[in-house]
């Protein structure tokens, strides 16, 4: 696994003591990955080696166990992460073609970050607001009855913001 030179060592080294928290069994994997991934906002691949060191497994399964599941990220999140809501009511009402309209916009895909680091796009299973359905969160920020023309205008509304 090459390094990620973007990732912060400071962070790196928060990882590490919090490290020492977790029992070294194989159980703390999916506890670990997820204090990894809030301290971090994704899994850098050094954050990945310690993890095996910790709980003494390879990295490869460490590697393995966190693609499984789709709240991980592998990539640094843009500063401002886009969470496209797939759940049954944005699906039902074009929550996908939302997610295909910001992916041309940015011209990334899901789960990958802007070449300045400005946006991050993923999708997300439910925000809870499905009477406001489609829905996308920019910075936390509740964006409802998202539609194709309100794609730009959010994007410069964000990139603008700094």
């Amino acid at each position: 696994m090459p390094e990620d030179p973007t990732t912060d060592a400071g962070l790196l080294d928060d990882v590490a003591s919090r490290l020492t928290r977790f029992g070294r069994e194989k159980r703390y994997l999916l506890p670990i990955l997820q204090m990894i991934q809030e301290t971090c906002g994704y899994l850098p691949p050094r954050a990945i080696r310690m993890t095996a060191a910790h709980v003494d497994i390879p990295a490869c399964e460490v590697y393995g166990v966190a693609t499984f599941y789709n709240q991980f990220r592998f990539t640094p999140p843009g500063k401002n992460p886009i969470r496209i809501c797939l759940g049954t009511a944005c699906h039902v009402r074009g929550g996908e073609a939302i997610l295909e309209t910001f992916e041309r916009a940015l011209d990334i895909e899901e789960g990958h970050t802007t070449k300045d680091q400005v946006f991050s796009i993923e999708r997300v299973a439910c925000v809870g607001c499905c009477a406001l359905a489609p829905v996308v969160t920019v910075d936390d920020t509740v964006h409802g009855n998202m539609a194709f023309n309100k794609v730009p205008l959010l994007i410069e509304k964000y990139r603008d913001k700094g």
